[in-house]
């Protein structure tokens, strides 16, 4: 295992999955496959930057609060730093270094010109009012000035943050800058140079990712059975693309619980009711309750663990039932557990390739920011489906072209580009 210079920020149990050392595990493996120089293994296992700061909040009843803030920027050799922002308890240094690392990757797999960067805050943003939520947000970002901007870092929305908190992003940097600069965030408002489609641009990438696969598998998308944990923004709008095209959404659910139904969900009517009673999806129509972890052993043809890390282990990898597992959420199946899958003829599409519609649009919002000129939704997602299922592809044939799996494949590609790229610049001094 690589070592590491982050320090151990949190108290890690025996069956806690460090998702940093997950990452480098899988650095390892790409490298070893690619016979990489020692010296580039080195380089790319450190990232370049580790950036916390204090931020001091006032609360709403007077309370002065200190909160710490992360930035990690993994690598910028292929262009500036890019990753989303993350308000949620169990954020850790070491989580968002782990995310950091394989935003890198995930842009050179994706074929964008970037390199991968992550931020958070360990807060509950349910907790906080929005008033406070904005006062953490924009001295947070005041506190990063000078490491973000749109030719340094460019954040985006993650976990717990969204449209909102980008808004209060940019208008933070562009008033410390002196002017409105609408490329140093993306999945902003579209009133403020944010772009069309970039709401359900992850969700979307995911659907064109699971079409090819079943095509690849001679399937069609129409009457494909899928299970879904998760029914976030991700979770939500995979489910609802999937169900216009045709697919029998059978089973989701959220951290209270989920939700089954043999003929399929009514999914634009279950987000209907979600959205009345504050994301809870208990007690919809005549579906049966369920359990998440029971969600994940149902048989389906497809399932979509869109949540957290680590919900797929060596404890219920046997369990699957799945024949297709498209990783929407970042790390939900372990090492351990992906051998175990694989093993079993499980086609697992990994996080960096199953879930980069976000990055993709994002920087198709930051390509519009910087030249003023905007596109309409329709040119946004054909440029999305286009970049998605050539990597897809790419991924297949390098597959099998290596007789690999297609974990170790999308490593390989995304970990070689940039290698390549470190050789070919070299170092300073």
């Amino acid at each position: 295992m690589l070592s590491s210079s982050l320090p151990r920020l949190e108290q890690e149990s025996p069956a806690y999955i460090c998702p940093y050392d997950q990452a480098c595990s899988y650095l390892e493996a790409a490298a070893k496959e690619l016979q990489l120089d020692e010296g580039i293994l080195e380089v790319l296992s450190h990232p370049r930057k580790v950036v916390t700061v204090s931020i001091p909040v006032k609360r709403d009843n007077g309370q002065v609060q200190v909160l710490a803030g992360h930035r990690v920027q993994h690598c910028d050799i292929l262009g500036p730093y890019k990753g989303g922002t993350r308000y949620h308890p169990a954020v850790t240094l070491r989580e968002v270094s782990a995310l950091a690392m394989l935003m890198t990757w995930k842009c050179a797999l994706l074929g964008i010109p970037y390199g991968g960067a992550k931020g958070g805050i360990a807060i509950d943003p349910k907790l906080y009012s929005v008033g406070e939520l904005e006062r953490i947000t924009r001295r947070y970002t005041s506190e990063l000035i000078k490491d973000i901007g749109p030719a340094v870092d460019i954040p985006a929305p993650d976990m717990g943050t969204s449209a909102r908190e980008m808004a209060w992003m940019m208008d933070t940097y562009s008033v410390n800058v002196g002017h409105a600069v609408p490329g140093v965030v993306t999945g902003k408002p579209i009133s403020i140079g944010g772009s069309r489609g970039r709401e359900m641009a992850t969700g979307r990438g995911v659907m064109f990712i699971v079409r090819e696969a079943l095509t690849d598998k001679g399937q069609s998308l129409v009457g494909a059975r899928i299970a879904i944990q998760g029914f976030g923004n991700v979770g939500s709008a995979a489910a609802l693309l999937l169900h216009e095209a045709g697919a029998k959404v059978i089973a989701v659910s959220t951290g209270s619980g989920g939700i089954f139904c043999e003929d399929g969900l009514d999914i634009p009517a279950l987000k209907a009711y979600a959205a009345e009673r504050r994301k809870s999806i208990v007690g919809f129509g005549q579906a049966t309750p369920i359990s998440n972890a029971d969600l994940l052993t149902l048989p389906c043809d497809v399932l979509i663990p869109a949540a957290l890390e680590n919900q797929i282990t060596e404890d219920n990898a046997n369990q699957i039932q799945a024949k297709i597992i498209a990783e929407a959420a970042n790390g939900p199946v372990t090492l351990v557990a992906n051998q175990a899958l694989e093993a079993r003829g499980v086609m697992v599409l990994p996080d960096i390739l199953a879930n980069a519609g976000g990055v993709v649009v994002s920087y198709l919002e930051w390509v519009q920011g910087l030249s003023y000129v905007f596109w309409d939704e329709e040119r946004v997602n054909k440029e999305l489906e286009q970049l998605m299922v050539q990597a897809y592809r790419q991924v297949m044939q390098q597959s099998l072209h290596r007789q690999i799996p297609l974990r170790l494949a999308a490593y390989t590609l995304g970990v070689g580009r940039v290698a390549q790229a470190l050789g070919d610049r070299g170092l300073y001094p």
